[in-house]
């Protein structure tokens, strides 16, 4: 019946007889007839094994074209330089092969990348404990905001809307299915406002925490300590949703009294993927360290004194608790933490820095040579980390086609998520790109105002 299934019509007919049913669709007897499919699926004829591989071949030379693009594009994945020791470590067989460290005296090896990447957060984020890793970034605030409600035994969470969106939006979905009531805070000028978080605060005494992202969205440093210092004494925690390497230059979420640090490991050494497997970080306080979710590696001695790794503090309360379990997450991405913790410990502290010296640097120079021109104007006037927006003349799909023309992966056009906010793209500049491909973009933009002002005209 199927190529690579062995079982036989006869097969087939042994089980159902076993059943005391007479077909197989007897087996989804309870699934409503509204919702079963009519017809057979709409795919292509099957292809023979020669086709399908060039077939294969052919969509893999348009991903491989997508590489040659020069990226200016951000959003909350970024194209950062990824040292080729770390795909030649995490390539080896004993790392990608190995699932899950259920049997801790047989997997040393994968609990020690675990532990050696959780201490490596921790002195990131300066923040007391961490776990295993997190799905992703959103995940991750889902996470924390549940942490939050769970030791405040309060019910709301305010977020700023400086936040990215789809990370909104994940926190939205999870908060709403779990009961929880959601508030978002008010921009003023592409930042937190700081006078309707205050208003939030002394009016809503049902608060579980505030989280704000530094850098923000758009790419700007919000001012963490003014929060931390709205947030000091109250019950309300603190969530700060940060940019790893930003990190290396900025106060560490620890320096201005977060509760929580979560954010997208995916700058660690993760490449871009199209969107995905990327890996989540969730570090906390002392405090709250027993209510972190997932998986927790410990560090202890063997009968012989030596240096051992096992699972502590377990934290999967759904083999035990399930549908009372504060958490159902039961994985975690162990290769992305690995790749994360392998391009930490190649970087080190200086490396770190550099890295993100060389995006304050490079994204500010792609920003005075945009807007000296007149042509594009900051659509915010605030210090920024590795990305920045402008509002021009011309409509953002227009430039962007231009700039594909020209090799360039271009900005993020706000109005997917900001209406107000028509003409505007996100830019993102990092370490990876050189003055000649920043000149380039910029020359391409310039151009492309000039002739559809013209055209216009």
């Amino acid at each position: 019946m199927h190529r690579y299934i062995p079982g036989t019509e006869a097969d087939l007919a042994r089980m159902l007889d076993k059943l005391g049913l007479t077909s197989s669709e007897d087996l989804f007897g309870d699934v409503p007839g509204e919702l079963m499919l009519k017809g057979g699926l709409d795919l292509p004829e099957a292809l023979s094994e020669q086709e399908l591989v060039r077939k294969m071949k052919a969509l893999s030379r348009k991903n491989s074209s997508l590489d040659d693009l020069v990226c200016f594009l951000g959003a909350g994945a970024y194209d950062h330089y990824i040292p080729a020791v770390v795909g030649q470590l995490v390539s080896r067989s004993e790392f990608y092969t190995s699932y899950t460290p259920y049997q801790p005296e047989i997997s040393q090896g994968t609990l020690q990348a675990i532990f050696e990447y959780q201490t490596m957060i921790c002195n990131l984020t300066g923040m007391d404990a961490t776990n295993a890793s997190m799905y992703d970034g959103a995940t991750a605030c889902v996470e924390a905001a549940k942490m939050a409600v769970d030791s405040t035994r309060r019910n709301t969470i305010a977020v700023s809307k400086t936040v990215n969106p789809e990370v909104r939006k994940v926190l939205g979905t999870y908060m709403d299915l779990c009961g929880f009531k959601i508030i978002e805070i008010d921009m003023d000028n592409g930042v937190t406002d700081l006078v309707r978080l205050k208003e939030l605060l002394a009016g809503n005494s049902d608060l579980a925490a505030v989280i704000v992202q530094s850098p923000n969205f758009f790419g700007i440093v919000e001012d963490m300590d003014a929060v931390g210092e709205l947030l000091n004494g109250s019950k309300t925690l603190f969530i700060s949703y940060v940019d790893p390497i930003s990190l290396a230059i900025l106060k560490k979420p620890s320096e201005y009294g977060a509760d929580i640090a979560i954010g997208e490991g995916q700058p660690l050494g993760n490449s871009l993927n199209f969107g995905g497997p990327y890996v989540g970080f969730l570090a906390t306080c002392e405090k709250l360290m027993r209510r972190l979710p997932g998986r927790i590696v410990g560090q202890t001695k063997d009968i012989d004194g030596k240096r051992a790794f096992v699972l502590t503090l377990q934290a999967r309360e759904q083999h035990i608790r399930r549908s009372r379990a504060s958490s159902n997450i039961c994985s975690n991405q162990g290769l992305n933490a690995l790749a994360a913790a392998i391009y930490m410990a190649t970087m080190g502290e200086h490396g770190l820095k550099e890295v993100a010296t060389q995006c304050v640097q490079k994204a500010h120079y792609a920003y005075r040579k945009l807007t000296e021109s007149g042509v594009y104007k900051p659509l915010f006037d605030k210090p920024f980390f590795m990305e920045f927006a402008v509002i021009g003349p011309v409509e953002p799909a227009v430039v962007n086609n231009d700039l594909l023309g020209a090799g360039i992966l271009g900005g993020y056009q706000l109005y997917r998520d900001y209406p107000e906010y028509r003409n505007s793209l996100l830019i993102c500049v990092t370490e990876k790109r050189t003055k000649a491909e920043i000149d380039k973009l910029v020359e391409t933009m310039l151009s492309t105002a000039a002739k559809e002002g013209s055209g216009m005209a």
